[in-house]
């Protein structure tokens, strides 16, 4: 018969060391950090770097720049915090006023489009290609943020986790996207951006009952 002593010694005999998490706090930084050090290589090495300094010039699209990079980096933050059992659930809302921001000032510029070229500014034009490019760079953003995410507590609320995830890898795509859109967003252009985001939330938030059910097996 097994005694708790020995029951103990055998459960302890094949234990290793558990590695700390870093605070969630840094590991979102360096996540962000490692992905603006490649979209500035990518950006300087095909020369999309003073056209963009000329651009931001305009206060309105610099606004609009910022609420963007900024919904993508508090999407991204909130995701890291929301995949701890112990923080707020508050955390989700941290998108939010930049979201707000971002989509007043490309409705902003919208209308400021409108007055300038009339009907003009409602045809497709390549306003596709924007979905195509948002929703293409977020595949590997939303990959590399799950093998972020996946040694913590995740499973505990999946679909917030992903939810903010998506919205930040989406916001930081269409920040991205910006270098390459050298002109003011058309209301169909906006509607299309507005869509691509809709798109990658929709896919997160669908993965987050497999990441769920994965790690359930796993443990």
């Amino acid at each position: 018969m097994t005694t708790t002593s020995d029951l103990i010694a055998s459960l302890a005999a094949d234990l290793r060391p558990v590695q700390r998490l870093r605070p969630p706090f840094a590991r979102a930084c360096l996540w962000l950090g490692g992905l603006f050090l490649g979209v500035a290589l990518v950006t300087w090495a095909t020369g999309a770097w003073p056209l963009m300094a000329a651009r931001l010039a305009d206060t309105r699209f610099a606004v609009e720049m910022l609420a963007t990079v900024l919904t993508g980096i508090a999407g991204v933050i909130a995701a890291f915090f929301l995949s701890l059992p112990d923080r707020s659930r508050f955390w989700f809302i941290l998108p939010a006023p930049p979201l707000v921001l971002w989509l007043a000032s490309s409705g902003y510029g919208c209308y400021r489009n409108w007055l300038s070229a009339g009907a003009d500014g409602w045809q497709l034009g390549r306003s596709s290609d924007c979905l195509v490019f948002i929703v293409s760079l977020s595949i590997p953003l939303a990959v590399a943020l799950y093998f972020a995410l996946r040694r913590m507590a995740a499973m505990l609320d999946p679909l917030r986790v992903m939810a903010a995830g998506g919205l930040g890898v989406a916001g930081l795509a269409a920040a991205t996207l910006q270098f390459y859109h050298p002109f003011d967003v058309t209301v169909v252009d906006l509607a299309f951006h507005v869509v691509a985001v809709l798109i990658v939330v929709a896919a997160m938030m669908m993965a987050g009952p497999a990441v769920l059910a994965r790690k359930r097996s796993d443990a």
